[in-house]
């Protein structure tokens, strides 16, 4: 295995671990108002943590070998952001807050 094989997997590893809503469950999210309502609006209005979340449900359902470049340094994008943003977790309970749905629009429940 070379040292690239051996980071691919690396990268493929650390977003099957921070990712932990299945497809389905991230698809159900994403049509939800919740899902909607948080996040930074790109020009047609959808967020990109929603985007992503959209790319994420196609990455969930493609194998491994058919993975790109692309899609690897996309999966490296949502592990960061989701590491990042567990860091600024709100006091208190979090299960109806804005920190928790974005989270969730990458394709990660914290509860």
């Amino acid at each position: 295995m070379t040292k690239q094989d051996e980071s691919r997997d690396g990268n493929i590893d650390e977003f099957k671990k921070a990712v932990n809503m299945s497809a389905g469950q991230l698809e159900r999210w994403l049509e939800t108002d919740e899902s909607k309502s948080v996040g930074q609006s790109k020009n047609d209005g959808e967020s990109v943590g929603h985007a992503s979340g959209r790319r994420i449900v196609e990455l969930l359902r493609t194998k491994k070998g058919d993975l790109s470049d692309d899609d690897i340094a996309h999966m490296r994008k949502v592990t960061g952001y989701i590491h990042r943003h567990l860091e600024q977790r709100p006091k208190g309970d979090v299960t109806d807050t804005p920190w928790r749905y974005s989270l969730m629009n990458w394709g990660h429940d914290p509860l």
